[in-house]
């Protein structure tokens, strides 16, 4: 009786959060917090990162893989953040471009020790789970979620054609046939509420 009692229980406090998320908007914003008053950019951005530049398969442009940056997506829940050693690596070799600007507020991180303080954009709610390596290696590519990302020079917020800002959206994608006519993923809720 006691089991019952404490999966009813569970169930009853997911039901009321999801409600609770759910009439507050669903999908929110992460807000760009303390940085927004420092920067100059709309998303509150320390550095105007262009991904065009870096991601885009244009000439002149570098044509870099996500996950050369967002290096743990394959392997893990978070898609990961480049360390600023790991932007100053490249941009020691390769100089700033059109932007020299930038490149120098990168080699002020590097030079007083500090992490680039990034202002989250893509964020699911808290009581969601979205584990990126599961995406990844179910074949999937950025862009379905994140859009054509590698098109924009700065992200300053989410690509409108991602359609997270309900739960609707994900489990359409869930619901999709395979191949064989399965759909590609469970709906069950404790796949990504757990």
């Amino acid at each position: 009786m006691r089991k019952y009692w404490l999966i009813g229980g569970l169930a009853s406090l997911l039901a009321l959060t999801a409600a609770l998320a759910f009439s507050q908007g669903g999908l929110q914003e992460v807000p760009a917090g303390d940085n927004e008053a420092e920067s100059e950019y709309p998303s509150g951005q320390p550095i105007a990162f262009p991904h065009d530049q870096h991601a885009g398969g244009q000439p002149g442009q570098n044509n870099m893989d996500c996950q050369y940056c967002h290096y743990s997506a394959e392997r893990s829940v978070d898609a990961g953040i480049p360390s600023v050693s790991s932007c100053w690596g490249c941009h020691q070799v390769v100089p700033g471009g059109n932007a020299p600007e930038e490149v120098a507020k990168i080699q002020g991180y590097v030079q007083r020790g500090e992490p680039i303080p990034w202002v989250r954009i893509y964020k699911v709610s808290d009581h969601v789970h979205f584990p990126h390596m599961r995406h990844l290696n179910a074949g999937l590519e950025c862009q379905l979620c994140h859009g054509e990302v590698q098109e924009v020079q700065v992200l300053n917020r989410r690509d409108p054609v991602w359609g997270g800002d309900n739960m609707g959206w994900c489990v359409e994608c869930h619901r999709q046939p395979d191949d064989t006519g399965k759909p590609q993923a469970s709906t069950d809720c404790t796949v990504c509420h757990y």
